[in-house]
């Protein structure tokens, strides 16, 4: 708001860009729920992929805004993107991690979250007493997630590597059962054979 308040000094309606982000976010929450239904399993890491690229993207673009009508544009994308981003991150952990630990790995997630959200804001503060405005505070804001993205691109190559080593493991312990159940039965097969097989010699 800051931001807004030295960049656009006349405009009136200077709190109309925080409803835009909140209202578009809702619609994003029950947009991208929705769509998230008919993308099966871990692929629905991509849809927090295109999250975080738009955040990062719509980030670094706020600075460039020289009209205000273009700022509203880039808040209501923004706020869009967070929607889904909220609302996609505990299915994706439900599919990485199972029913069992997904509270646990949501817990970490919000957890490491509040990391950037709290020494953010001071660290844009300091940007500004020093660089006397907010543009690079913005700028460095749009590459974490950016990045984000970018390393969110391997987990479902990587899930499906896990999985497949996790399922030849337990294909291998059921074949090692097998053979033991077949060698503990072969004994008292061939002895019933003989005993049945006795009164006729």
């Amino acid at each position: 708001m800051n931001h807004i308040k030295e960049r656009f000094a006349e405009e009136s309606n200077k709190e109309v860009v925080l409803m835009c982000i909140g209202i578009t976010s809702g619609v994003g929450r029950l947009l991208f729920g929705r769509i998230a239904d008919f993308v099966p399993g871990v692929k629905k890491v991509y849809l927090q992929v295109i999250s975080f690229l738009f955040i990062g993207l719509m980030s670094m673009m706020i600075p460039l805004c020289s009209v205000f009508g273009a700022l509203i544009a880039v808040c209501l994308l923004m706020g869009l993107f967070d929607g889904c981003f909220i609302s996609i991150m505990a299915p994706i952990a439900f599919e990485l991690v199972g029913a069992q630990d997904v509270s646990q790995a949501i817990g970490f997630l919000l957890g490491f979250m509040s990391i950037p959200m709290t020494v953010g804001p001071p660290i844009a503060g300091l940007l500004r007493d020093n660089l006397g405005s907010y543009d690079v505070a913005f700028y460095l804001a749009g590459v974490p997630p950016l990045l984000g993205g970018a390393v969110l691109c391997s987990v479902p190559w990587i899930h499906e590597k896990w999985k497949q080593k996790e399922m030849s493991i337990i294909g291998g312990e059921k074949l090692e059962k097998m053979l033991e159940n077949q060698t503990t039965l072969l004994p008292s097969s061939t002895g019933i054979i003989k005993k049945d097989s006795d009164p006729v010699f």
